[in-house]
């Protein structure tokens, strides 16, 4: 992604060094075991942080990781890429003004008001203060441990948690948390997968809309990331059989499509995942 001469946006902020994100560090775990962990954690929205083998925290200061200060960089670019996509939008397509997320950057774990943010349980929206957390080392996780490499991929990642934030600005997600909790769990978590296949094709919406900036290569590694990050492929890779009433993010098949919908049709009427039957 060229990335080189675009600004870098004010929306974050960096908890990595004040301590307020150190509390606990994760300690080892393994093969499909972390695979368990994402697929239960990240993929399902809960805090597994307490099911890991856990180190108290270091009272040394805080020393960031070989290229992470590239990557926060690389993360602050990126979302003002999307603070310039979605203003154009909701001013040409909405009549209206878009307000941006803040971008948290933390080390370990921190706290939110929709509770725990954790490494473990990967990037998340918290609509209650309109921000959006990041544990800068998914990135090696997504590479490493789930084969979805690149910087795109990466991308897709700040792109679909700012999707969260376009839904709640538009009332689409208080409206989902509503309807959830007056539904069963298998319902909800149909709710969910339709939520979450919308912030893929949004985040398609914003692909297409930044294709200067992209390189050779670029779409298939947003693909691919969609493609690994499907509730069916962590199940299996978790040694599990896939259940599809579990599902809270949809298939791989289903998070690639929309994605591609999104970046095909380059217009967010496409990505009604509400009103298909198709997903």
């Amino acid at each position: 992604m060229r990335l080189r001469g675009v600004r870098s946006s004010r929306n974050v902020e960096d908890r990595r060094h004040s301590g307020r994100g150190r509390g606990r560090t994760v300690g080892r775990i393994s093969g499909v075991g972390l695979l368990l962990v994402l697929a239960v954690g990240y993929f399902a929205g809960i805090d597994v942080t307490p099911l890991l083998t856990q180190q108290p925290a270091s009272n040394q200061p805080y020393v960031a990781r070989p290229g992470e200060e590239q990557e926060a960089e690389f993360a602050a670019r990126v979302l003002a890429t999307t603070e310039e996509v979605w203003t154009a939008i909701f001013r040409d397509e909405f009549g209206a003004t878009y307000n941006p997320p803040v971008m948290v950057l933390f080390s370990g774990v921190t706290q939110s008001p929709c509770g725990g943010a954790s490494g473990a349980t990967g990037p998340f929206y918290c609509p209650a203060d309109q921000k959006a957390y990041l544990d800068l080392a998914f990135f090696s996780t997504m590479s490493q441990q789930l084969g979805a490499r690149g910087d795109f991929a990466a991308a897709y990642v700040i792109a679909h948690e700012v999707a969260h934030h376009v839904q709640n600005q538009v009332g689409i997600l208080g409206k989902v948390n509503a309807a959830r909790q007056q539904a069963s769990e298998v319902e909800a978590n149909a709710l969910t997968v339709r939520l979450e296949l919308q912030a893929d094709c949004l985040s398609g919406v914003w692909a297409a809309a930044v294709g200067a900036l992209m390189e050779p290569g670029d779409l298939q590694e947003a693909l691919n990331a969609a493609n690994m990050i499907g509730d069916d492929r962590l199940q299996r890779q978790a040694g599990q059989v896939p259940r599809p009433h579990t599902f809270t993010h949809g298939t791989s098949a289903q998070r690639e499509r929309w994605f591609r919908r999104g970046y095909d049709d380059r217009n967010i009427a496409a990505c009604d995942t509400f009103g298909t039957d198709r997903l």
